[in-house]
Order: structure tokens, then sequence, then C-alpha cells
């Protein structure tokens, strides 16, 4: 009866590479010397980090266009540009030459602008849903550097189709309707890609305070395209998404020449190695229990002391050739398979939720600001960036928190509950000046961007590759694209109703907004409620424990209790 061992590896060992994966770029990059102080998974994970993060960045700078051009499609006060600009209008006539009060205006946004426009939010946003699912299909079943690339360039490529409309005169509502849909078709392809890129490299433990870092580019891409877009909003808008337009091109040939997929293809073990080894034996013991005899597991201790000697077998799998059985193989996952993992229809209904309040921020508050304040548009461009600003420190703040806490859901729940007064505080007092508007936007960025931030990162991950999955399968793809892609109708349908309710009142706007944040608490209520006791239980493990200690009595059954309530706590969805 013959075996098969897999032998353990440690985080920095020479693994066999696969060069056919490595870009060009990357092996340029290679031939350079890499400092001492730094080991080469090290030096991978910083470089993965610091180019996912700006490929984000580039993504989000690349959406905010829309929310900061608003206000130059259709401005309301049209005194301003008297004798600075002359725009020609659809029937070829000299806008200055006309005689309302929107000649100013870019038609058709001249007429019911408000309603135009969040049409033009709701197609971008669904058209983003949908791709988004779509596309985690197929990002688990192709190159995720080629899928990543492709969808940058594309994205890019209809961005810059907006602002051509000012060059070419184009005064077509279905014109800018359709670039918006297929603008928004290819955004989708960016973050069931870049999620698994992150989790390939970093792995399943401590993920809360990685993901609420990283996820900050979420906000630095908001402020730098409004920033950039703020440039030209008042002239040439035309370049307002041009400019966006190219960078977020020039990425997707970034992408292409120098990033790597996984740590395999550099010789480098997956960052879960271990832990896949643990649980891939777990399951095959609970399925196939027949196995026991021909199955070692020894989980590896400490490296041996003694380099001359064999290397030892801990951390060794071994299976009989007669099996079936191997070891898991990760594979795609299909959506109704990962709707039954555990948490994503709760944390999916809850991003719903929490995408359609930020989303309303991101298309909105340029023009709320300029409606309510005596700002100029590029002035009020720049106050919105402040909102991301605050969302920065909210979703670096929920993840340190999460990882502290194992309280995932808790936590989201937490920052609902400040946020609704937050929210309430942005309609009542926006009148009182620049610097409490910034206040305010810096206190509410935070406690809406970090449930949203903390879900779209590191929450889905964990779920993406829980141990309860049948054979370990892979499914970070599919479910990051599930609760994004939920997400992602909440964000188009929150701005709809919000540029909708804002023709009447933008007191009923928030009070909207007030309400979508309180319905997405009770979406988590179950799994608040789970984690609450899980603490309850182990505060009362731990407290018997150390009663017993002073006793000098410590039953070991008692000991795994409360250590196996500490090992759960930090793993409950």
């Amino acid at each position: 009866m013959s075996e098969r061992d897999v032998e353990p590896y440690r985080d920095d060992e020479s693994l066999p590479e696969n060069p056919g994966e490595v870009p060009c770029g990357a092996r340029l990059l290679q031939r350079f010397p890499r400092p001492s102080w730094i080991s080469r998974i090290a030096a991978y994970r910083a470089a993965i980090f610091v180019m996912t993060y700006v490929v984000y960045v580039v993504y989000h700078l690349s959406r905010r266009p829309l929310g900061v051009v608003k206000t130059a499609w259709a401005p309301t006060n049209c005194s301003k540009y008297e004798g600075l600009i002359r725009r020609p209008n659809s029937s070829g006539f000299n806008a200055l030459e006309r005689h309302d009060d929107n000649w100013c205006a870019w038609e058709p946004f001249d007429q019911n602008s408000k309603q135009l426009f969040s049409w033009l939010d709701f197609a971008f946003r669904l058209s983003y849903a949908l791709g988004m699912l779509v596309a985690g299909q197929f990002a688990e079943r192709v190159n995720l550097r080629m899928f990543l690339s492709f969808g940058m360039v594309m994205a890019g490529l209809f961005i810059i189709l907006n602002g051509m409309s000012y060059f070419w005169n184009i005064h077509v509502y279905s014109y800018f309707l359709l670039a918006q849909l297929l603008a928004g078709t290819f955004q989708g392809t960016g973050w069931p890609a870049v999620v698994p890129l992150v989790g390939n490299w970093f792995g399943r433990r401590r993920i809360g305070i990685i993901f609420g870092i990283w996820n900050s580019h979420t906000s630095v891409g908001n402020i730098l395209g409004a920033i950039i877009s703020a440039v030209w909003v008042d002239g040439e808008w035309g370049y307002s998404f041009i400019v966006p337009g190219l960078i977020t091109v020039a990425g997707g040939i970034f992408v292409y020449l120098f990033l790597i997929v996984r740590p395999e293809d550099v010789g480098l073990p997956h960052p879960d190695h271990k832990l896949d080894q643990a649980e891939s034996a777990a399951a095959l013991l609970k399925t196939s229990p027949k196995n026991a005899a021909t199955l070692a597991v020894i989980v590896p201790d400490q490296p041996s002391r003694d380099e001359s000697q064999r290397p030892s077998t801990a951390g060794m799998i071994s299976i009989t050739s007669e099996g079936t059985e191997t070891l898991p193989e990760k594979k795609p996952i299909s959506i109704l398979r990962a709707l039954q993992i555990p948490g994503v229809w709760e944390f999916s209904l809850c991003l719903f939720f929490s995408k359609a309040v930020y989303y309303t921020f991101f298309f909105w508050l340029p023009v709320y600001i300029k409606e309510t304040t005596d700002v100029v548009n590029h002035i009020a461009a720049d106050l919105s960036a402040v909102f991301d600003a605050g969302g920065i420190i909210g979703g670096i703040l929920a993840g340190a928190v999460s990882d502290a806490t194992g309280g995932s859901a808790t936590v989201c729940g937490f920052m609902f509950i400040l946020a609704m007064p937050c929210l309430y505080c942005m309609v009542e007092y926006i009148g009182h000046g620049v610097a409490v508007l910034i206040a305010l936007l810096v206190i509410t960025g935070l406690f809406v961007n970090g449930p949203y931030a903390l879900i779209t990162t590191a929450v889905s991950t964990d779920l993406g590759t829980r141990p309860s999955l049948v054979k370990n399968t892979h499914a970070l793809a599919t479910v990051v694209a599930i609760i994004d892609g939920m997400g992602s109708l909440g964000s188009a349908v929150g701005p709809l109703i919000a540029g909708l309710l804002s023709q009447y009142d933008w007191h009923a706007v928030f009070y909207f907004l007030i309400a979508s944040q309180a319905v997405g608490l009770l979406c988590l209520t179950r799994l608040i409620y789970r984690e609450v006791r899980l603490w309850l239980n182990e505060f009362r493990s731990r407290r018997e424990r150390t009663a017993l200690r002073f006793r000098g009595k410590v039953p070991p059954n008692l000991r795994q209790k409360s250590d196996s309530f500490l090992n759960t706590s930090s793993r409950i969805a």
C-alpha cells in the first residue's frame, strides 16, 4: 500500500516557480538586488499591497467625475458665467443668446436635471452590480492579471467617452446613459479580482486591520477624483472625465506588466498553507472515517534545532493511493452554493443599505453643498472630499476593532447606530459655517464608511474562505461578487431615490438615509446576538477558570472549553 506525502514548508522557503505566470515587468524588477533586511515574502507582499491599493485608487478616481460635473451640467446660478463661457446648445445657437434662467446648463440637463441625473446614477450602479456578479464567475476561471488589466482599460475608455461629449458637442441623453452603462459594467471587473489578489498574499489571519488600511483606497480615490475633476469643472469640463479615464487606461497597462497573482508563481507558499492542511485533514477524517488509519496529520510545532538531522515529518499529510480523497483542491464555486455559506445573506443585505447611504453622498454631496451654501462649483467638489477623509479613519478603525474583538457584525452595528444622529445633524446644521460643515463631514464619513469598508473586504474574505465549505472550496471571488454585488444594487437604488426626493426637500433625503442605516442594523441582529452570546460565554468561562485557579484546581475539560470559546469568537461570521 503506497502513500503520497505532502511535506510542510516555511513561509519564506523557496519552492518551484511558475515563470509563465510572471509578467515581463516583474521579471525585470526581480533583477534588482533586494535589501538584506527584508525577506522575499515580505518584499512581494509590500509590492502587492501597494499595487492593488493604487489600482483601486484609480478605479474610484475614475468614478468621481460624474458627481462633480453635475454642478456644471445644471448650475443653480448662471449669473457667474456671464462673459466667461460660450456653450452651443443642441439647436446650434450660442448659449449666451438664450434668455431663460438655465442658459448656462448643458442640454439635455437644462430641464428636470435632478431626475435625469438620478437615472444616470442608477444606470451606472446597476450595470456595475450586474457586471460584478458576472465578473465574479469569470475571475475564478481566468488569469486575474489579464482579467483585471482588460477591465481597467475598457472602463477607462468609456469614462473618456463621457468627456468627449463636450468636444463633440453631444446633447443626446441616450449617449450619456449608454456611456454610464458600459463604464459601470467594466468597473465591476475590479473588486472580484482585486480582493482575491490580496487574499492570495495575506491569507485569513488578522485581515481586519490589513484590509482596513488597504480599503482606504476608496476614500483616497474619491478625494483625488474630486480634486482632479474640480480643476476643469467651471470651464472645459470634458477634461474632468478624460484625464481620470486616461489614468485608468494607464493603470490597466501597469497591471498587465507588473502584477503577480499568486505567491506560488514566484516559488513562495500560500500564506494559509498550514491552516489549509489542518482543516483539510479534519474534513477528510469527518467525511471519510475509513481513512483514519492511513491519514497522519501532525501540526507543525517548532523547527528542529539540529539542522544536520533529516527534515522533520511534522505537518505531513499521507493518504493511501487507493483512496480517492486527496488534499482538497481549491476550485470555483457556484452562486447558489456560495449563498449557503452562513453570514453571506445577512452581510449582503446589510451592505445593500450601507452602500445606499455611502453612494448617495458619493453622487449628490457636491450638489447638496452647492445648493445649501454659497460656495462655487470647485469649492463644493473640494469640500465633498472631506467626507472621504473621514471615511479613511472609519475603515481603519473598523478593521482594528474587528481584529481585537472578533465581532465584525457588532462593530458594524455600533457604527450604524452612531451614524444616524450624524446624518440628522448634517441636514440641520449645514448652514452654520464651513468649519461646522467640515466637522460634520469628517464624523459622518467615519461612521458611514466604516461598516461599508469592513464588509466589502475583511468580512467578504473571511466568509469566502470558510473551513465549513466542503473540501475547502475556494469561493472568495464569488462571495465577494455576491456581497458587493448586492451592495452595488443598494448603491444604485439609494442615489436614485435621493435624487428624486431632493426635488422636493433635502430633509426627506436625509430621513431616507437614516432609515436605511436603521434597516441595515436590523439585518445584522442575528449575527450580533451570536457574537454577544459568545463573548458572554467566554467571560463566564474565564471567571470560572480564574476562581478554580485560586483554589488550585483547574479541570482539563474546563480549560479546553475556555480555549474553544476563545478560538470560536475570533472566527465567528
